[in-house]
């Protein structure tokens, strides 16, 4: 903070945003793109047919200009493409381009990270001419606008193994990929996008894992942007920086309790109801957030197109909590402040904000006469025990829901790791027929009122049983030096507000 008090001692060039990130990255093709700052990064170099960078996440047409229902069936659909669109080398984008993209995510031999949810979803991907690409699925899909956001890439740039020299890919994006480390990538703007160019020619990122560090490079002149790094006690510190200017906007994230459902305590609907009614995530919000986050009814954030309010909610009451473990057969043996209902592990990662969260849910659980060890671990540790299911109480972060499909993996029972599978994102192994049903219907729905009215009984059911505790969504948070203005934040945290932003 003291550094923060004296002059920068350099500045980044007029031509280039500076952006510093805490993550390596691994790779720019969408075909191959493994963490959340891979994929932001490549869809500034590759965007897709549609995007979800709405303020409510509801897709819209990017590089498509029309999505058509072929025959009466929901199982073939034409994509139109915008007419003149072109890759950074300057070659025409053409239907066979998409149609490539797709397929050769679906080749065994490209080995893509995201080839089994497309063997899920496609049957095939044909060109029809140069700006009608028909897509065959194996099913009414949808999430099929959404999917469409997969980033489209060059085939004639491609090499003959359907990989890019250098791992740059070729796309129609604001920004050309011009090098990458997993240190360090270079964007310069496109000089053949369809769209307004962006207002700084060159984008540079560069990879720094220590919150420090960043900080230090923003105060003293040598980075521009950092988005969703800074803990969130310290945003407010950090925005009455001399230099730094602090945006936050709402985020697609949601910060969740996960609770074992399998757990012979835990399995008591009504224990679990206990526990949401024993934790004041308002006062934590105001105390620890400094008030930048917006309390959770669920998976979905208030401002996403398929909200529901309507729901039960669970605000802070002690009284009630006392209530339900009773009536689950937990009564206080001897009356606040002695022995407790019972014993629970609290498992996190070691990250000292995340455990200072931990302890005061803990306490609150204490208050209520429920006895909580709050246990942290270096993040590969934490991981593989959530996976396992070897905890009891754990706390997460989901990633950015554009979709409400996005219950199916969370919720659905078929999504519940197994020994031979741990990849299962049902981590808390709920299991309810009938909103398995709901989330399999969902999925085949095409109609945006049918999927409307699904995922409302979804969220309600839901509501109703806490199989995890929604706690917030916290804001995205851009800190930014001065001298750029104009950085727009999306709640999807993409990196859309470089294309608008000046220096």
């Amino acid at each position: 903070m003291v550094a923060a008090c004296h002059p920068r001692t350099r500045r980044t060039p007029d031509d280039t945003i500076v952006v510093v990130i805490p993550n390596l990255v691994r790779d720019l093709d969408p075909r191959f793109s493994i963490t959340s700052y891979d994929t932001k990064l490549s869809r500034l170099v590759a965007p897709g047919l549609t995007t979800t960078s709405t303020p409510t996440m509801e897709p819209a047409l990017g590089l498509a200009e029309s999505i058509e229902r072929v025959g009466e069936s929901d199982r073939t659909w034409d994509v139109v493409l915008r007419p003149g669109l072109r890759f950074s080398d300057g070659s025409p984008l053409t239907a066979a381009d998409v149609a490539w993209t797709y397929e050769s995510t679906l080749d065994p031999a490209i080995d893509s990270v995201d080839r089994a949810q497309f063997e899920e979803r496609y049957v095939s991907v044909e060109a029809v001419d140069d700006r009608r690409v028909r897509f065959h699925l194996k099913g009414p899909l949808g999430t099929f606008r959404s999917d469409l956001e997969f980033g489209i890439i060059s085939r004639a740039a491609a090499g003959a193994d359907g990989h890019y020299a250098g791992g740059l890919p070729v796309g129609a994006g604001p920004y050309r990929a011009v090098s990458m480390t997993p240190e360090r990538v270079v964007l310069e703007r496109n000089p053949y996008y369809d769209g307004p160019p962006p207002p700084v020619a060159r984008v540079e990122v560069l990879a720094v894992r220590d919150q420090n560090a960043s900080l230090l490079m923003m105060v003293g002149g040598s980075a521009d942007l950092e988005q969703n790094t800074v803990r969130p006690d310290l945003v407010d510190d950090v925005g009455a920086w001399q230099r730094l200017h602090v945006a936050t906007g709402p985020s697609g994230i949601l910060s969740y309790l996960m609770m074992q459902n399998e757990h012979p305590i835990l399995r008591d609907v009504r224990v679990r109801q206990a526990i949401a009614y024993a934790i004041d995530r308002k006062a934590i919000v105001a105390a620890k957030f400094r008030g930048h986050a917006v309390l959770a009814t669920g998976l979905l954030p208030p401002g996403h197109w398929a909200y529901e309010k309507d729901v039960t909610r669970y605000d802070y009451d002690p009284a009630r909590a006392r209530q339900l473990l009773d009536e689950a057969g937990y009564p206080d043996p001897d009356g606040a402040g002695g022995e407790p209902r019972f014993r629970l592990t609290y498992k996190t990662s070691a990250e000292s904000f995340r455990v200072a969260v931990a302890r005061i849910i803990a306490s609150q659980l204490a208050e209520v006469g429920i006895d909580v060890e709050v246990r942290s671990f270096e993040w590969g540790t934490f991981f593989t025990d959530i996976k396992k299911g070897n905890y009891d109480l754990a706390s997460m972060q989901t990633a950015p829901i554009a979709d409400p499909d996005w219950g199916y993996p969370y919720f659905h029972s078929s999504r519940i790791p197994t020994p031979d599978n741990l990849n299962g994102h049902n981590r808390w192994r709920y299991r309810n027929p009938e909103v398995d049903a709901l989330l399999e219907r969902g999925r085949r729905t095409m109609g945006r009122a049918d999927r409307l009215a699904i995922y409302s009984q979804v969220q309600k059911i839901l509501a109703r049983d806490v199989p995890v505790v929604p706690l917030w969504h916290e804001d995205n948070v851009a800190v930014t030096n001065t001298d750029l203005r104009g950085y727009g934040l999306t709640p999807n945290a993409y990196f859309d507000g470089l294309t608008t932003a000046r220096k």
